[in-house]
């Protein structure tokens, strides 16, 4: 008997997005939230009905997640804001930076975001991670001196936090709790030629799932660190990844065409593996 074949990924959603970012499933309108870094664009799409909808931002947007009443959190170019489910906006977080963006974000379990930046020219140390909570308190600095702050997440238990800085090839390890800031140890460590590890999911068994930019693929690690499945995908560029769709088995995959002077014919649009796991419900930013 031949063993199972993987599942193969799908495009849903054909798009010619710069830089796919940040998939995000909101419970709330059964729908995926994702972004276009480079277009200063907020896509969403519910799989129920086919609907899709495009926000404009008037900066390059890093990521976009559901707030609990409603509305979107944003991490632009100058900082973190939010949308009103009326549509209105306000900065939560104002910090331009010349030569500074937003990049990946997460909503951790006390609903908090955790917010990564870069620099365009993604000099070593221009970046850094924060945590913007709920109340008026200012941003908290989790992280500095980082480079391109990408995957952001947490296992299951929420006492282990999962982190990229995509230049070292690593998925590390923080302890949410721990002293700022926060100390960082290796987890994964990507082999070279495999590409570079993006953004990441965990499912509900505690393992990780991570995209490899210019590696095509998304890999999953136990929660010991040992590569137990890979998922081959018909993109090179593949950036993040995020549980969805009905009862979270669904892996949605966002995909880059920036970079190459011949995209691949399906780069930027988001794609899906079905019924590749178990996700984990994602918390909404609780202001």
């Amino acid at each position: 008997m031949s063993a199972a074949r993987p599942p193969r990924a799908e495009i849903v959603v054909r798009e010619r997005a710069a830089l796919g970012e940040g998939p995000t499933w909101d419970p709330a309108g059964d729908r995926l939230i994702w972004v276009d870094i480079l277009g200063s664009r907020v896509h969403t799409y519910a799989p129920g009905t086919g609907r899709r909808t495009v926000l404009a931002t008037e900066q390059h947007v890093g990521a976009a997640k559901p707030r609990r009443g409603g509305g979107l959190i944003v991490n632009l170019r100058d900082g973190v804001g939010a949308y009103g489910p009326d549509g209105t906006f306000c900065w939560l977080h104002h910090d331009p930076v010349p030569g500074r963006r937003g990049n990946d974000a997460a909503v951790a379990p006390d609903g908090s975001l955790w917010a990564g930046t870069m620099r365009y020219d993604e000099a070593p140390g221009g970046g850094h991670l924060v945590r913007i909570g709920p109340g008026a308190a200012g941003p908290t600095v989790l992280l500095d001196a980082v480079t391109v702050s990408n995957g952001i997440g947490w296992s299951p238990d929420g006492r282990r936090a999962y982190y990229v800085d995509s230049p070292t090839r690593r998925i590390d390890i923080c302890e949410p709790s721990g002293q700022l800031p926060l100390e960082r140890r290796p987890f994964v460590e990507i082999e070279a030629g495999a590409g570079f590890p993006d953004g990441l999911a965990v499912d509900a068994e505690g393992c990780v799932w991570v995209a490899l930019w210019d590696g095509g693929q998304v890999r999953r690690y136990t929660p010991d660190g040992r590569l137990d499945r890979t998922l081959p995908l018909p993109v090179p560029r593949p950036t993040a990844c995020a549980f969805g769709g009905p009862g979270l088995r669904d892996l949605y995959v966002t995909t880059a065409r920036t970079g190459p002077a011949d995209p691949h014919p399906y780069a930027g649009s988001l794609l899906v593996v079905p019924d590749a796991g178990q996700g984990l419900p994602a918390p909404a930013f609780a202001g």
